[in-house]
C-alpha cells in the first residue's frame, strides 16, 4: 500500500552540521523515573522468522520502523515510539532475530548474523506488513541494518536516520589492522572469536551485556530495572549463535550464506546513500565509531549531522529519546 502525503518532501543537497543539548530540543524533556511501557506485542511470519515486534499510532500513519542492536532491544524506544505515535505515525520495533521472542520458523535454518541477512529480515518484514516504504531509524546493527535498506532498497526507504553515520563497510578493507587503541575497542570481538569466547558469552550473557552497556555508554546512569527491562530478550534460544556469528563474519572467521552473496557483493561496494538523512552521534559514545568527516560525502541527498552533548553515549534512542524523535520527525519533511 502506499504511504500517506506526509512523506512528500523538499530534495536538498548539501550537508549542515549542529551540537545539539538535549534538554533545548523543541520536544519535551521526558521523565527518567517514569519510563513509557510498549504496547502489547504483535507477531508476523517474515522470511525465516516470526517476529515480534511492538506498534504504536495510526494503522495507515506513514510508517517508521526503528531497528535496535546488540546488546539490547526494543525498550531502546520506549520513549521514543508514543512521541511519533502521537505525531500521526505508523511506528514498528521488531526483535531482530536472536533477540526477545522472534523466532526462526525451522530448526534448519542456519543461524546466520551477518549484515545481509539482518537487512533481508527488515525487507520481509515490511513485506509481510504490506508497507511498501517506510521511515528507517536505528542505532548499532539497527543502524547498520537501516544504512543498507537506504543504500540498496531505496525505493523502499522514505528516509534514514543513523546513529554513528555511515557503517557499510568492505570486508576486504575491514581485514588491515588498526592503531593498537582502536583495535583495542573491538576486544570483544577478538574474545568472540574463540572458543572460550563463545563459551563465556552463553555462561554469563546477561553480565557480559550489562558490561557492554557500561563501556559503551560511560555517562549513562542507568539502573538495575533499565537493565533488566532488556535482559530478558538476551535469553532467546539463537542469541549466542547470532552475536557469535556476526561477529566472526566481520574478521572473516566465519563463512556467510551463498544466498546472500550478491546483497553483501553490493554492500561492499559501499555505494551512496541518496534518501534524505540524519546521522546521529553522542558526545560520550564509548563504543567504536568513525568520524562524522569520514562518511558525510557518502549522503548524496539532503543530509544533516547532529551531534549532541550531554553524555550521550552508544545507546541514543534510550538516552536521548527526544532527540532521536525530533530527528525522525524533521527528516520526514525532506
Amino acid at each position: 500500500m502506499s504511504q500517506p502525503s506526509l512523506f512528500s518532501r523538499r530534495r536538498l543537497l548539501g550537508v549542515s552540521a549542529g551540537v545539539f543539548a538535549v534538554s533545548q530540543l523543541g520536544l519535551p524533556k521526558l521523565a527518567k523515573a517514569a519510563p513509557a511501557a510498549l504496547s502489547p506485542l504483535k507477531r508476523i511470519d517474515a522470511g525465516a522468522l516470526s517476529v515480534a515486534y511492538a506498534e504504536a499510532g495510526r494503522a495507515n500513519g506513514p510508517a517508521v520502523l526503528l531497528l535496535h542492536g546488540w546488546p539490547y532491544d526494543i525498550q531502546s524506544f520506549a520513549e521514543v515510539m508514543p512521541i511519533l505515535a502521537g505525531q500521526g505515525y505508523r511506528v514498528i520495533a521488531p526483535y531482530l532475530r536472536g533477540y526477545g521472542p522472534t523466532r526462526f520458523l525451522s530448526d534448519d535454518t542456519v543461524r546466520n548474523g551477518q549484515p545481509a541477512a539482518l537487512a533481508q529480515d527488515a525487507i520481509d518484514l515490511l513485506d509481510a506488513l504490506k508497507i511498501d516504504k517506510a521511515i528507517v531509524a536505528g542505532f548499532d546493527w539497527g543502524a547498520r541494518t537501516a544504512g543498507v535498506l537506504a543504500a540498496l532498497w531505496p525505493e523502499r526507504v522514505a528516509a534514514l536516520v543513523s546513529v554513528s553515520g555511515y557503517l557499510l563497510t568492505n570486508p576486504k578493507a575491514n581485514a588491515s589492522p588498526l592503531p593498537p587503541e582502536a583495535e583495542l575497542q573491538w576486544w570483544y570481538q577478538f574474545y568472540f572469536a574463540t572458543e572460550r569466547g563463545e563459551l563465556g558469552y552463553a555462561k554469563y550473557r546477561r553480565e557480559f551485556n550489562k558490561l557492554i552497556w557500561k563501556t559503551a555508554s560511560p555517562r549513562w546512569n542507568f539502573d538495575d530495572a533499565t537493565y533488566e527491562r532488556s535482559a530478558p530478550s538476551f535469553d532467546n534460544p539463537d542469541q549466542v549463535a547470532i552475536v557469535i556469528h556476526n561477529y566472526r563474519w566481520r574478521l572473516g572467521l566465519a563463512a556467510g550464506e551463498p544466498r546472500y552473496d550478491e546483497i553483501e557483493r553490493r554492500i561492499a561496494a559501499t555505494p551512496d546513500i541518496a534518501v534524505p538523512s540524519i546521522t546521529m552521534e553522542g558526545d560520550a559514545n564509548g563504543a567504536a565509531h568513525p568520524s562524522p568527516a569520514a562518511y558525510a560525502k557518502k549522503f548524496t541527498g539532503f543530509y544533516e549531522h547532529r551531534q549532541l552533548d550531554g553524555g550521550i553515549g552508544h545507546n541514543l534512542p534510550q538516552e536521548a529519546p527526544a532527540a532521536f524523535a525530533q530527528a525522525i520527525l524533521d527528516v520526514a519533511l525532506r
